[in-house]
């Protein structure tokens, strides 16, 4: 049995496919680990869920913003925006299994033995492993309840800025989804910088990338996210005992794997065409 870890595929769903047969991937006992951001955006946002869904006891996914981003909109709590290639999930005769089935993801993944953890985007500096686990699980209850559909109607905006054990409700799990889906800068005390999206040295003062806080409690963690597709080492480097494996697929970079059950952690790309223009790029 082969591991692979793969970064965000947004509905590229050609190039998936390619790239699981670069891999020799064989659905019958190898699995995958997925970065988040599975739909929105590119062409087959549909074949990529319906994919995922007929294997989903080999596949361990974390959710990204586009994946709830889907959900808010299909659950009347969002409008889709001009980018978005939504409307063959939303129209499909099976859309219920595939939101059900999307919904009961994770927005973080650990596993013991092989001591990974994955996230979509990134993490507060104050939570170590054990905590980040514990507030994914928070939200994670949330949505594979019947509350669901309250949370979608809170879920989006930038505030609360600052994290204290002490916030409640929405405004807690606003922060915590925000942490797991949209970050990558903050400051030395954990306040996101949520609308900085280029790469490091685009940022404002005082603002760092999330991994690279000296201070960080899950810095002795090895880490799989996604996200970041403009970072210079995404898809082929480690910085600060993370993995970055947003490629940039979408955009016509790549979609890349990573071996992770053994501990070469080798990486296999698979080039892309872009399906939206690099001039437009949104994340």
């Amino acid at each position: 049995m082969a591991v692979y870890a793969v970064g965000d595929i947004q509905g590229c769903y050609d190039e998936f496919q390619a790239l699981l047969a670069k891999i020799h991937f064989n659905p019958d006992y190898d699995e995958l680990w997925l970065c988040g951001d599975l739909v929105n955006r590119g062409p087959k946002s549909l074949e990529t869920l319906r994919y995922l869904f007929a294997l989903k006891d080999n596949v361990h996914a974390v959710l990204g913003n586009h994946d709830l981003h889907l959900l808010a909109t299909a659950y009347n709590h969002r409008h889709p925006g001009k980018k978005d290639t939504l409307d063959e999930i939303l129209n499909a005769r099976d859309a219920d299994t595939l939101l059900d089935w999307l919904r009961h993801c994770s927005l973080a993944h650990y596993d013991n033995k092989l001591n990974l953890l994955m996230i979509h985007a990134g993490l507060h500096p104050a939570w170590s492993v054990q905590k980040t686990l514990k507030l994914a699980h928070e939200v994670e209850n949330i949505l594979r309840s019947r509350e669901h559909i309250d949370f979608y109607k809170h879920m989006y905006g930038d505030k609360p800025l600052n994290w204290s054990d002490d916030l409640s409700g929405w405004a807690r799990y606003r922060f915590i989804t925000n942490i797991f889906t949209r970050l990558r800068y903050c400051d030395k005390n954990g306040k996101p910088a949520l609308n900085a999206k280029g790469s490091p040295g685009t940022q404002a003062e005082n603002f760092f990338p999330w991994y690279s806080i000296p201070t960080r409690k899950s810095r002795q963690q090895s880490i799989i996210f996604g996200h970041w597709s403009t970072l210079p080492e995404a898809g082929n480097a480690v910085i600060c005992n993370t993995y970055p494996l947003d490629s940039g697929c979408l955009w016509g970079g790549a979609l890349t794997a990573m071996r992770i059950d053994d501990l070469s952690f080798h990486y296999t790309r698979q080039n892309c065409i872009a399906a939206q223009k690099p001039e437009l790029k949104t994340p």
